[in-house]
């Protein structure tokens, strides 16, 4: 019987010593959670909650223990429990996993476009067949809402403000030549492949504090952490051949890209309206290299290079000169010759640690570009280099809060030549900021930032203080408002002449509503810019009128100081449905703008001869699966652009006619010889209508000429090879 006893005494003593925990799992509203894992840390002891959410477990733990209770979807959940009692009662409510679909989202001035967000509106393959597009990222921004097209002039122009001020940047690094070489009344496309990148961040305003030099828009661009298909790939069309090689393995890949153009056989097919004299011809590559240094450090390595020629007869505005002149009186031809040499370099090192707590961004970058330039037989070269490096430290805190802080330096060199002169200058350019997201609750968010600045050149600091805030309206819908000050150098033409100007500041004030629903956006935004402090140029002799000179590549000659001012203001609608027809897939954008402005060499307040009032988009694509075909049409309207005329009493008062734009497009996947292939062909301006960008008038000012597009109706076709098995375009990226 003694071993019975002592069978029974350990039993009861252990029964003594047991804990019983039970309760009830639910979400904040009270609804039962089924199936939640509740547990002591530490140990084997838990329960999972029936249907009920009841849950109801023994412990032989003592004095305080650990309860934990996790669910899919929802936030972990954590309690220490003193353990002082037979049975301890519990009612956990679990917060729901803070996701983009149930948190606010701060939108106010930014469009995202990456396939990681909610937000997504344009993919690289978005981009390639989107028609009007011309396969070129910023030719498919201008085709959302805020932006316009100013056929004459590369650059991106935003909410009435110049292509001087909106900055695109490259894995946080600015590119000093996002364009190729500006030529007299040609617009110029961006040199980066859509492919390139993972997505891309196109802002309207309002922007993070983590940039600057920019007072009204940034173009952000992330490059791919990884190749999607090895293999050789070929790519032929009517401008150009290249190949590209991409080779991965589990921690490093690398991109190579190869590439001759020469545009005088696709010119020879479609007419053009300016006359050259040695079609635009072009040599490049690229490589790319990645490496996972670690489970979380990812270095990335990209670098180009470029070497382009042309030769044209550019109009000039006069009446007498050497050059020939044209006939009716429009003006004189004057030869233009251009050797272009660009290269472009940036790395760029990304880690964790502390539980993926803390982040880094670090990148370095150099950048090139040489442009030996003869106008009329006279020297006009340029030359200029940036180097920079960058830093951000971000450290994530509960409840989805954030503080990022970080600087960069800048180091610019700008050599210009004009008529047997140099100039040159160098700036060394600093800035710091932090910037802090905060969540007050599911339905409200806030972002708080500061960036410094500092020019060398210029000998002065700034401070510019940025807000946003965003409200939660509904499962689908939410207000935001974005606030703050921008900075940028002036154009560095002035100051070749004039190195004691300040800063050009602008002043942003954003509204935006925003739905989004079952694959369908709505979205309304207005806006209002201050800008102050802008460049004017005075160009009279004392006692006599300015003379105003419409030639945009002039160099600026007149005395200059910081008196200009001016402002824009206006809303923008947008609409965008992925669902009701199966494969199609359309968007319209609406933008107004009012705005004017006194600066450079106007004589009073005017709208620039670069804004629009009224700017029009409807995009439509559609997927035929029987045909593998995805096929896009796109109408682009611009209404009418101040232009000036000698003849007219009232300073910019004239308008050009409204600009319509119907473009086609549409890509094929098939096989060649076994070999994945894509077809792609485009039809711009369809119609053949007979655009006018702006006028110009000779000295005299007696004749008046039209600016217009390079062409009117052209076409283009080509095709991408892929010499890989592995190799893959999936349909719902076309």
């Amino acid at each position: 019987m003694k071993p019975l006893y002592i069978l029974l005494f350990l039993f009861t003593t252990t029964a003594q010593a047991q804990t019983l925990l039970s309760g009830r799992v639910t979400d904040r509203k009270g609804h039962a959670l089924p199936g939640a894992n509740v547990f002591l840390k530490g140990t084997y002891d838990g329960a999972t909650t029936d249907t009920l959410g009841r849950f109801s477990f023994r412990t032989f733990e003592k004095d305080t223990a650990t309860l934990a209770v996790s669910y899919m979807g929802y936030e972990p959940f954590e309690k220490k429990l003193l353990l002082n009692q037979k049975e301890v009662v519990l009612t956990v409510k679990l917060e729901e996993l803070a996701t983009e679909l149930n948190t606010v989202v701060i939108t106010a001035g930014a469009f995202e476009a990456s396939d990681e967000k909610r937000m997504a509106m344009l993919k690289p393959l978005d981009i390639v067949t989107t028609a009007g597009a011309a396969a070129d990222i910023t030719g498919a921004m201008q085709l959302l809402p805020g932006a316009q097209r100013v056929g004459e002039q590369e650059g991106l122009f935003v909410r009435g403000g110049s292509g001087l001020e909106s900055k695109v940047v490259i894995d946080g690094m600015i590119v000093q030549n996002p364009f190729f070489s500006s030529v007299p009344d040609v617009q110029q496309r961006g040199r980066f492949n859509p492919f390139m990148f993972k997505g891309t961040s196109f802002s309207t305003g309002g922007y993070s504090a983590q940039y600057g030099q920019a007072l009204s828009s940034v173009l952000l661009l992330n490059t791919t952490d990884k190749t999607s298909n090895n293999g050789l790939g070929v790519s032929l069309n009517l401008a150009s051949a290249g190949l590209n090689y991409d080779h991965a393995t589990e921690k490093q890949s690398v991109s190579v890209v190869g590439y001759y153009g020469n545009l005088k056989p696709l010119f020879a097919l479609v007419r053009q309206n300016i006359e050259w004299l040695h079609e635009p011809e072009f040599v490049g590559s690229s490589l790319t290299y990645r490496l996972n240094t670690s489970q979380t450090g990812l270095l990335k390595v990209y670098g180009m290079y470029s070497d382009s020629r042309m030769s044209m007869n550019s109009v000039v505005p006069g009446t007498a000169g050497p050059g020939t002149a044209v006939p009716g009186g429009e003006g004189i031809k004057n030869r233009l010759d251009l050797h272009n040499r660009n290269a472009f370099t940036t790395s760029t090192y990304t880690d964790s640690w502390g539980d993926g707590k803390w982040l880094l961004n670090s990148g370095f970058s150099y950048s090139r570009n040489s442009d030996d330039m003869a106008f009329d037989g006279q020297g006009m070269d340029r030359l200029d280099e940036r180097t920079q490096a960058r830093v951000v430290l971000t450290r994530l805190l509960s409840g989805n809060n954030s503080l990022l802080f970080g600087g960069e330096v800048h180091g610019i060199n700008l050599q210009n030549g004009f008529g047997g002169i140099s100039y040159s200058l160098r700036d060394q350019y600093a800035a710091a900021f932090a910037e802090t997201e905060i969540y007050l609750s599911r339905q409200l968010a806030g972002r708080v930032g500061v960036r410094t600045e500092y020019s060398s050149l210029l000998n002065r600091f700034n401070l510019a203080p940025r807000l946003s805030l965003a409200y939660k309206t509904g499962a689908y819908s939410q207000v935001s408002l974005a606030a703050g000050q921008f900075f940028q150098n002036p154009d560095y033409r002035y100051l070749y002449l004039n190195s004691n100007l300040n800063f050009e500041r602008a002043d942003h004030l954003i509204l935006n509503y925003q739905v989004m629903r079952s694959s369908r956006t709505f979205r309304v935004e207005t806006f209002y810019k201050n800008y102050a402090q802008l460049v004017r140029e005075y160009t009279g002799q004392p006692g006599s009128p300015d003379r105003f000179d419409t030639n945009p590549y002039r160099f600026p000659w007149g005395r200059t100081d910081n008196r200009g001012y001016g402002y824009a203001q206006g809303f923008d609608l947008f609409w965008r449905d992925q669902k009701t027809v199966k494969g199609l897939d359309y968007w319209v954008t609406y933008s107004y703008v009012d705005t004017r402005r006194l600066f450079q060499q106007y004589q009073v307040l005017a709208t620039p001869t670069f804004a629009s009032n009224h700017n029009v988009s409807l995009v439509a694509k559609r997927w035929f699966d029987k045909l593998k075909t995805s096929a896009g049409l796109t109408y682009a309207y611009t209404s009418g652009r101040p232009y000036y005329n000698p003849n007219h009493e009232r300073f910019m008062t004239d308008r050009t006619p409204a600009v319509h734009n119907v473009s086609f497009t549409a890509s094929k996947l098939t096989s060649i010889r076994g070999n994945f292939a894509v077809l792609y062909m485009a039809v711009d301006n369809l119609l053949n209508t007979r655009n006018v960008f702006t006028y110009r008038y000779t000295a005299d000012g007696q004749t008046r000429y039209a600016v217009g597009p390079q062409s009117y109706r052209s076409f283009f076709v080509g095709m991408q090879i892929f010499l890989s098995r592995k190799a893959v375009v999936k349909q719902e990226d076309l």
